[in-house]
């Protein structure tokens, strides 16, 4: 029987692609492997499962300080998929 996919781990699966986007843009590049390591970052993300497992992760950071603010600020396109897990975070708890 399949597990229930939350509404938070659903939206950190559309951060991961997000950033997935991103780092596939930069193979090759030396960037490339600091949007490698913001990707583990979402990933732990997603592992954590629920609303409440993310916050404990994130250890009072919003999503994009826990990703890393500079990388934020160099890939803009992943934005949404951040404010789409922060909005999916608070209505889990709501």
């Amino acid at each position: 029987m399949r597990r229930e996919k939350s509404e938070s781990e659903k939206a950190a699966g559309k951060l991961i692609s997000a950033i997935q986007k991103e780092w596939g843009e930069e193979i090759g590049t030396p960037q490339a492997d600091h949007s490698e390591e913001v990707m583990g970052r979402a990933h732990g993300l997603l592992q954590a499962r629920t609303a409440e497992s993310m916050r404990s992760l994130l250890k009072e950071k919003t999503v994009t300080e826990f990703l890393g603010e500079f990388w934020v600020r160099r890939h803009p396109l992943v934005k949404p998929a951040i404010i789409f897990l922060e909005k999916a975070m608070e209505r889990e708890n709501a």
